[in-house]
């Protein structure tokens, strides 16, 4: 009687192991689409960078931009100061 309890529960317990695990197939496909999808998703973070990256330059460029043309503003308004000062009459005593 024990040595059937102690084959039915060895065939119990392979049972439960085959049912548990898929078949080896099952997972290296499983794995392939994640690696699949893994390398989808890199190539697209990498794209992502990419164009940051190129935001990033465009951002500085302009900023340099327009830091050159509050330099121009700043100095043409100067120039148009010293302009009106020269053309003023000269003051009476």
């Amino acid at each position: 009687m024990q040595r059937s309890v102690l084959v039915f529960a060895v065939c119990l317990l392979a049972a439960a192991g085959a049912w548990a695990d898929p078949p080896p197939s099952a997972n290296v496909q499983a794995v392939a689409r994640a690696n699949q999808r893994i390398a989808q998703h890199q190539t697209e973070v990498d794209h992502l960078q990419k164009d940051v990256g190129q935001q990033e330059v465009a951002s500085h460029e302009a900023a340099e931009r327009l830091q050159q043309q509050d330099r121009t503003i700043a100095e043409l308004r100067q120039q148009l100061k010293a302009a009106q000062e020269a053309a003023k009459p000269p003051a009476r005593h």
